[in-house]
């Protein structure tokens, strides 16, 4: 058990059954009363971000977390399959906690956080930006660049992306994984 003079950036903490991380805070020793620390905290597994206030000297439960990685071997109907590349450990993790699943291709190695302690899997992080293969989109127009019009794009993951009207099929594109935006055409 830690207390609040031992909060710092990065800490994860358990609260009311929810891993929470401090992303910021601050000791406040006003003139009249007691200190408090004023923290913001985002969610582990939500990404919702909040402020709490804790008194000086409260009890608060410290989480640990690790980030591990893991490559993506395919897909089947017990979920998606991951081999941890340290041990070889296969695991099988739920769609509903993979961020950006829509872009994952196999073999691709991605970030996993988990619980140290009980070694639960809380959610599957995506690298920011990955590299597709367009598979079918309309053919683009000489001179089509002026505009900011954009054109729906099948990828080689099967996921829709919005593309600028030059972009042709066959061609690769870097895709933010976060949000599914069209980033950059990959020279080759």
């Amino acid at each position: 058990m830690a207390t609040t003079a031992d909060i710092k950036n990065g800490m994860c903490l358990d609260i009311d059954g929810q891993y929470l991380v401090i992303t910021e805070f601050l000791h406040v020793k006003p003139g009249k009363g007691p200190a408090f620390v004023r923290t913001k905290m985002k969610n582990v597994i939500t990404g919702r971000t909040f402020e709490k206030t804790f008194n000086s000297g409260v009890r608060i439960e410290e989480v640990r977390i690790e980030r591990r990685e893991f490559q993506f071997l395919y897909k089947d109907d017990m979920g998606y399959n991951f081999m941890n590349n340290e041990t070889y450990e296969q695991v099988s993790v739920d769609k509903d906690i993979i961020n950006g699943v829509d872009f994952m291709k196999e073999g691709m190695i991605c970030e996993v956080v988990i619980h140290a302690q009980s070694e639960t899997i809380l959610f599957v992080d995506l690298p920011v930006q990955v590299a597709l293969l367009i598979t079918y989109t309309e053919p683009g127009l000489k001179g089509d660049t002026a505009t900011n019009a954009t054109k729906p794009a099948t990828v080689e993951t099967g996921a829709t992306v919005r593309v600028p009207l030059f972009i042709n099929e066959g061609e690769t594109i870097r895709v933010d994984t976060r949000n599914g935006s069209y980033i950059e055409r990959v020279k080759v």
